[in-house]
Formats: C-alpha cells, structure tokens, sequence
C-alpha cells in the first residue's frame, strides 16, 4: 500500500509517498480502508520536531521514532481483530487512527465510530481532532452554559469553526473573532455578531464576556483578561506564537487567576474519547455542526497540503483524499 512517510524531521519537503506493507489489525484493533484524512497543526509540528522539547517527551530527539504522519480519518472497514465486538466488515467509520495518511490504517476499536450517513467521508475525517479540542475547550475547561456571551478568537480555522457551531449548541450568544475576509463565512455558521480583527480591538470595546476560547491566541494574556465579565474564563487552545502562548497561558494565567473570579489558563492536550465521538455524530446526524472544508488534496500531495496549512490561511479543514472521484 502506498503512505506517506518521513525519516527526518524538516520543512514538508521530507515527506515521501512510499510502498509499505498493508497493516494487519491486531486483537482489539480494526483495518480500516482510508477515504479521506485531515491536517493538524500537531502534523506538521511533528513534521518539523517542534518545539524542541517534545522530541524529549518521546517524539524521537535526532529523528522521528514514528515515521507516519496524520490521526484523523474515516473510512471503510476491510477487518476487525478478533477481539472486536463494536464493528463488523463494511462499515464505515470515523474517527483517529495513527499514520492516517495512507491507504490503510488500524485504529483502535475506541478510537472510531460509525459514520453519519448524512456526510461524506471528507466531512467525516474534517471531524476528530479540531472538533473534540473545541468541545472539550469549551464544555470541560470552559464549563460554558446556556445564555453565556462567549468568544471565540481564531473562529475561521478548523477548530474555530467547530467552536463557533458547538457554543450556539450549547446556546450561548456567540461572537466570533476572524479577518475581513471571514466575516461572511463565521455568521453563517451560526455566530450572532462577528468582529474583524483587522478593524477592531475587541478588548477596548468594554464588552465583557463570560468565555473566551483563544483558538489562535497571539494577544496578551492580560489583554484577554481586561476582556472577562467579573468571573469569565479565558481558555487558550493554541497560538500563533506557541512558545510565548504557551508560557503566558500555562505559568502567568495561574497568577492572574482569582480564587472566586477571573480564571485563565490552557486547555492542554485535548483527550479523544469514543463517547465523544458519538456526542459529535449525534450533532452531525441532526445538522447542528457541519464540517467546513477549505482544500482537498490527493496523498500524493500531502507535502503541498501541509505547506498551504502552515500558512496559517486555511478557513476551516484541509482534507487528503485517496480516491479523489470518491466522495460518498
């Protein structure tokens, strides 16, 4: 089977389409015939190796331990290992499953859910990482609730999108963070006022809002914070500046934190679980999130895919196709 592999870390240039050996699912694991998987902002820092101290946390310190690349998927089921009670062949599903930029891959039987059959397999594969890293952001270190005035900064990238649709479903009033040329898009998922960063300073407008989810973060923290109602929560799920972002949010936002106030801080890695997976098919089948998809690329393609994402432009998801006449 053919899949894309890296033997060092660098620019996408280091990305291969290779042959490699079709996987063999194993006790509690599923093969899974790949249509469709999307890009991650983890994918190319993996790629890349940054920031360097994740190569100490088990990424590989000179070179790649793993030499796959991508998590999100969806698919087909062609086996299941003889452990697995969840699926049977035929199945569509999905889900996460490591080196997902392939023909095949062999997630965990957890780790995936049946397909909505309302959506596609690209729409589908749009859905895992950028979609449980918004609803986690926003039900668990959030809390949000019903009513809530809640912000969303970064609002036209692929979590951002995800976060928008998710705050109305939770029914907060939504306002929306993006450039000019997203405004448009952003209302049209949902959010009830949109503010194009180019043009204005949402935080010395003096609204004050009871959640800010900071999917592109580049703002100082206390800039944020100035932003809060008296016991708003600012959560950080990335930033432009990772290094700095990361820092402000994970040692300053404790400091400047109140007991009974103010909270702000970063979400952290976000956790995939199967149960909400089916949370988000039940959305997906009801027509409350609808994945947004910016480009799609063939495999071949994948470097050109994650150069583009790199830019930091994309509105929404970038999905890898491997059949590119297959879209149901």
């Amino acid at each position: 089977m053919q899949a894309i592999i890296y033997t060092r870390y660098g620019a996408p240039d280091v990305l291969q389409l290779n042959e490699v050996e079709k996987p063999l699912p194993s006790d509690n694991r599923v093969l899974v015939k790949v249509h469709a998987a999307s890009l991650n902002a983890l994918d190319w820092h993996t790629m890349r190796g940054t920031p360097f101290f994740a190569r100490l946390l088990g990424m590989g310190l000179r070179k790649p331990k793993s030499q796959r690349l991508g998590a999100d998927l969806a698919g087909r089921v062609e086996a299941v290992g003889s452990k697995v009670t969840q699926f049977q062949v035929g199945d569509d599903v999905f889900g996460r499953g490591p080196g997902a930029f392939a023909e095949y891959a062999c997630p965990l039987e957890t780790s995936i859910v049946v397909k909505p059959a309302n959506i596609t397999f690209e729409a589908a594969a749009a859905v895992p990482v950028a979609a449980i890293t918004a609803l986690q952001g926003l039900r668990d270190k959030g809390q949000i609730q019903p009513g809530q005035q809640v912000l969303i900064y970064g609002a036209s990238g692929g979590v951002g999108t995800f976060a928008v649709q998710l705050a109305k479903a939770f029914g907060a009033e939504v306002t929306a963070v993006s450039s000019t040329r997203n405004m448009e898009m952003v209302r049209s998922l949902g959010a009830d006022h949109a503010i194009d960063y180019t043009k204005e300073d949402f935080t010395k407008t003096g609204q004050r809002y009871d959640l800010i989810l900071a999917v592109n973060g580049y703002r100082p923290i206390l800039a944020y914070r100035r932003a809060l109602s008296a016991t708003g929560r600012y959560v950080m799920v990335g930033s432009s500046n990772l290094l700095k972002g990361l820092l402000q949010a994970m040692l300053l936002g404790p400091m400047i934190s109140s007991r009974k106030g103010k909270k702000l801080g970063f979400m952290g890695e976000a956790n995939p679980t199967q149960k909400d997976l089916l949370y988000l098919k039940d959305l997906l089948e009801a027509g409350k999130i609808v994945p947004v998809i910016d480009k799609s690329y063939p495999l071949s393609a994948t470097a050109e895919a994650i150069r583009y994402l790199e830019e930091g432009h994309a509105r929404g998801k970038v999905v890898i196709t491997m059949d590119q006449n297959d879209h149901t």
